[in-house]
């Protein structure tokens, strides 16, 4: 299950992008601590007017994903789909901004990490947003902030120079939204979760679906990128 897309749109633009970083390699001087400043964003105000223009988006992404509003049935899902994007990324963005300003050094009001924090939660609330209450959509961004952090200093350990997290948002918080769905979601409520949390048995086909989508999109981009 995978309600507007973490896996089939997300997943697959972030192991697009991690390939590619990889293959393509560091820009020069990337990883030269001398260096360092030449490498931050140009426009913090344009990088926060890009985020709330994929916000706002986002609202014709996920609601839409209904395909119709024919009943009031489906009509309320859309509503219910609309506050678990409001809810899942602004739990993420101020927990990635609470954790770069007082947690993670060298601990700076870090904006465009806010921003990523974002996008970050409304990635992974993409694919269980249908099938999840409010309160869950908290905790999926919440873990969605952790799981963006996590792979964005990781990449930054490997020294891959991903340069707008899209691995981290995308690729990482795809994957987390995909088997999100696995875990959350209660079956009673009737709107088609099936969590492992509730007895549900979900989990098992998102991890197949997961692996799938790397083993793919990751063949593909190796066999198309390489080459060039």
């Amino acid at each position: 299950k995978d309600f507007a897309g973490s896996g089939l749109v997300h997943m697959v633009g972030g192991i697009g992008a991690l390939v590619g970083a990889i293959i393509v390699g560091p820009r020069f001087g990337r990883w030269d601590p001398s260096k360092e400043a030449d490498f931050e964003g140009h426009s913090v105000p344009f990088c926060v007017l890009g985020t709330f223009f994929l916000w706002f988006g986002w609202y014709g992404f996920n609601p839409g994903s209904t395909l119709s509003m024919h009943t009031k049935d489906v009509a309320n899902l859309a509503g219910i789909v609309a506050v678990n994007t409001t809810l899942s990324p602004c739990v993420a963005g101020l927990l990635v901004f609470f954790l770069r300003a007082v947690v993670l050094p060298p601990r700076l009001l870090d904006v465009g990490g806010f921003c990523n924090g974002i996008l970050a939660g409304l990635v992974s609330i993409t694919a269980p947003c249908g099938f999840v209450k409010p309160w869950e959509a908290v905790i999926i961004g919440g873990i969605g902030a952790l799981v963006y952090q996590g792979a964005s200093m990781l990449m930054k350990r490997l020294k891959i120079d991903d340069v707008v997290d899209a691995f981290a948002v995308h690729g990482a918080c795809g994957l987390w939204g995909l088997l999100a769905v696995g875990f959350f979601g209660d079956p009673d409520e009737g709107i088609g979760g099936n969590g492992v949390f509730y007895g549900g048995n979900q989990l098992g086909t998102q991890i197949v679906a997961a692996i799938v989508i790397i083993l793919w999109v990751g063949g593909l981009s190796v066999i198309i990128m390489l080459p060039l």
